[in-house]
């Protein structure tokens, strides 16, 4: 009459007892095997964590290079914006010296056409001492 069935509810809970008890005493080679495979698949998951983690680490630190090449990158672009200015300011230097009297054109009297005016003054009393250090730092390298 009912599409239930026809075994008892008590015979279906002895089932799972039946085969806890097999197992304590002597466990199936399906279970084995399967126990094994989880164990490996889990050493596997940790491995994976770990190269997944190293992975993470060279990014951060890839990040930082780039953060780097960047900033670098701007402060170039800065100053390749600038050498319009230098190279004007240079023009207008040089525009101002007195031009040279005379058609003598002997390599005597070119030699003695006056420089632009200094723009920029680098002090070189230290000079020698810094060319020793970058010589010293070159041979031990």
């Amino acid at each position: 009459m009912s599409a239930l069935p026809t075994r008892s509810f008590s015979s279906h809970m002895r089932q799972p007892s039946m085969s806890a008890h097999v197992s304590s005493t002597g466990q199936s080679p399906a279970l084995l095997a399967r126990v094994n495979e989880k164990k490996a698949e889990l050493e596997n998951l940790k491995e994976l964590r770990d190269l997944s983690a190293a992975v993470a680490s060279q990014m951060e630190a890839l990040e930082q290079k780039l953060a780097t090449l960047s900033d670098g990158t701007e402060a170039i672009a800065m100053v390749m914006g600038n050498w319009h200015n230098v190279l004007r300011a240079i023009n207008m230097a040089s525009a101002k010296l007195a031009k040279p009297s005379g058609t003598d054109d002997t390599p005597s009297a070119r030699g003695a056409v006056p420089l632009p005016q200094t723009l920029v003054r680098i002090p070189t009393e230290h000079a020698p001492a810094l060319q020793a250090h970058a010589d010293g730092a070159t041979e031990e390298s």
